[in-house]
Parts: C-alpha cells; structure tokens; sequence
C-alpha cells in the first residue's frame, strides 16, 4: 500500500499561546524505532522536547512541554488522595517518556511503545490543534471514516455557515 504525503503548516501564533499542529503527514520508521518529525512540528514550542505517551489506544500521543504542563496539573488534580486514582495515574505514566528530536530531526520511539500503538514501516503524524498522534496508517485510517450522521452538523457549528435542508 502506497501513501502520499500531505504538507500543512504550523499555525503561526503569538509566544504566548500553545503550541498549535495541523495536518496529516505519512513518515518512515527506520529500523532503529527512529521517525522524523515534519519541520513544522519541530518549530513549535517548549525547546523542542516532548512527552510521548499512550493514553488512548491505538494510537500515541506526542505533546510539547508546555501542553504537558496543563496535562500534568490535572493528573494531580484528578489523583487527589484517592488510592485506585493513585494508581491509575501510575499506570499511565508508565506509558510516557520525554524525547527530543536529534539533529535530523527525528525523535526515537521506544520499542514498548512501538508494540503498544502497532506501529512498524510508515507512520502517520496527525497534527491535533496543542499535539501530535502518531498512528498506524490503517488504524488512522479506519479510525477517521465520516461514519457519524451528525457529522455534517458538528462541521457547520464549527465552521459557520447554514445547515443545509
């Protein structure tokens, strides 16, 4: 199976907001677990360094730091002194690491995590407004089909625009 690349641009915003992903971008994982970032999502905030994770299956979840920031204020929130919310917040950070990218821009997926998003050969890079899913290109694609009957209405609320008949 042959997939394209799609090039989409970071959004540019003010110093003072999160960083901002667009886009969909299809990379190869090279043997050693390493894929490179689009030089677009490298130019985001947070000195280049990343929490990668899996909250979620089937997929990962790459945020900035300054987006992990507000993420790891809730998990403490939400931990509160409830022993089984202790615990579930250890089991999930037990699925993070911190990556950076090296200088060719490529950050190293751990084989754990590799495993746990089924991700082998060509990877999608999604673009999620403040974070980066990187997904199996079959599982992404099974996971994005407008299957949902509402769908037409959400995009309307979102975008503008009249509801058509």
């Amino acid at each position: 199976m042959v997939f394209s690349t799609t090039l989409y641009h970071l959004v540019p915003l003010s110093a003072t907001t999160v960083s901002r992903f667009l886009g969909r971008y299809d990379h190869q994982m090279d043997e050693k677990g390493r894929v490179s970032l689009p030089a677009a999502f490298r130019e985001g905030e947070g000195g280049g360094q990343f929490i990668l994770i899996q909250w979620d299956k089937p997929f990962l979840t790459l945020f900035p730091l300054d987006v992990w920031a507000g993420v790891q204020n809730e998990l403490l929130d939400y931990r509160g002194s409830d022993r089984r919310r202790w615990n579930w917040v250890r089991q999930i950070l037990a699925k993070a690491v911190e990556v950076s990218p090296d200088k060719q821009g490529r950050i190293l997926i751990p084989a754990w995590l590799q495993e746990a998003g089924s991700l082998k050969g060509t990877v999608v890079l999604n673009g999620v407004l403040d974070r980066i899913e990187i997904w199996d290109p079959e599982d992404f694609h099974a996971a994005t089909q407008d299957t949902a009957e509402d769908s037409e209405s959400f995009r309307h609320q979102i975008f503008g625009g009249q509801r058509l008949p």
